[in-house]
């Protein structure tokens, strides 16, 4: 039937290396499938990454924070929320113009893209009818990913970039902070609560953008942000001076560039933790007897808010020093803890004193020293003697 040997043996070649043939077309199409499909995945992520900065949330109405990774990203925005808004306007989409901090755009309609690049994109857009009549605006601002963003502030200390302090426990305090010197800012939120508040804290800002209120269950702060725009001054309303403090504060300032960058910087303490007496009034009683008073903005009664008092004695006293209490070597220092009676005996070898106060009980900072010339007042009463003389 197949004829000699050699002739089967070539036919079965033959068939063979067509199955072999018809194997590796089957295998190259399966191949090819796969990458197409694998391409088609990357494509989709790609393309989902693209269209999704990493989240966005409202900071205040018609301020929106996007957070970026410094990849190419869109944000869609929308210039009538709900189709009835559309409805109820004589506006049709089609007729809804754009604007990009105040310069006209190509783009039109209800919906406008921003595009993402690393940390652009955050700009003041407005839609507007075609008769010039504003619609809405939403103010874009770009929070940069932790790892990669310049701070726009420079660090108070080793640690905070927010340095807080209170004169007392009256429940007031404020927080300074230092702009970097190529990133000036201004302040775009704050958010004052007690840690336990941290979820159920609504805070909102008066029309003049200056003045906030943080309110809770809990507490009731208010906030407002001085003239130099460095320093907020807030206090906490419901804060009961002579309770012991149960929760900390946790104070949150957003602050943003004039290219719509924002940072937040955090900082939470007890007031016990930053409380400061104002400097203390040293005044002289006889040739040998020096006294000094508790600060006027201190704390009553004084016996269940102490002071400490540290008291510093020169002989040379430097004449040519900023800071005579600082910049110059001390003779005799000591403590004065408790004291009643804020009186202090010095030597007439003794040319200046000077004296800073803490609370007794809290590792809380000094005050600045306060600074007194004995040398001068010698001088004057010898002066004064000569003149009656």
């Amino acid at each position: 039937m197949w004829g000699n040997s050699s002739t089967k043996c070539q036919l079965i070649t033959h068939i063979k290396g067509a199955h072999k043939t018809q194997d590796s077309t089957f295998i190259l199409d399966i191949s090819a499938k796969m990458k197409l499909f694998i391409f088609s995945i990357v494509c989709v992520l790609l393309q989902v990454t693209r269209q999704n900065p990493i989240s966005h949330w409202p900071l205040l109405p018609h301020i929106l924070v996007v957070e970026v990774d410094g990849t190419n990203g869109q944000l869609p925005l929308s210039c009538l929320e709900t189709p009835e808004e559309l409805t109820r306007s004589d506006n049709k989409s089609q007729d809804i113009l754009w604007m990009k901090n105040g310069e006209k755009t190509a783009q039109r309609g209800n919906s406008y893209v921003v595009e993402l690049e690393e940390s652009l994109g955050g700009a003041n857009y407005t839609c507007y009818s075609e008769d010039g009549s504003l619609l809405n605006h939403t103010v874009v601002l770009i929070k940069e990913d932790e790892t990669k963003k310049r701070k726009i502030l420079v660090k108070a200390d080793q640690e905070d970039y927010l340095k807080c302090s209170a004169q007392n426990y009256k429940g007031e305090f404020h927080c300074s902070w230092t702009w970097h010197r190529h990133r000036v800012g201004k302040v775009a939120f704050i958010k004052a609560r007690r840690v336990s508040d941290d979820i159920d804290t609504e805070c909102s800002v008066d029309t003049s953008g200056q003045n906030w209120t943080c309110s809770s269950g809990q507490s009731n702060f208010l906030c407002s942000v001085d003239d130099s725009g460095n320093r907020i001054l807030c206090a906490d309303k419901q804060h009961c001076p002579y309770a012991e403090e149960s929760e900390r504060i946790l104070i949150t300032v957003y602050v943003k560039t004039e290219h719509f960058l924002v940072e937040n910087y955090s900082k939470q303490f007890f007031l016990s933790d930053i409380v400061k007496p104002d400097k203390v009034k040293i005044s002289k009683v006889n040739t040998t007897m020096i006294e000094w008073t508790y600060p006027s903005s201190w704390s009553s009664p004084f016996s269940y808010f102490p002071l400490t008092f540290q008291i510093a004695l020169f002989k040379r006293p430097c004449k040519r020093c900023d800071n005579p209490c600082t910049d110059s070597k001390a003779t005799k220092t000591l403590t004065v803890d408790f004291a009643d009676i804020c009186q202090f005996e010095v030597k007439r070898k003794t040319k200046a004193v000077c004296i800073r106060a803490k609370d007794a009980f809290c590792n809380s900072p000094w005050s600045e020293w306060s600074h007194f010339g004995l040398e001068k007042n010698k001088k004057n009463k010898h002066q004064r003697n000569k003149k009656r003389a």
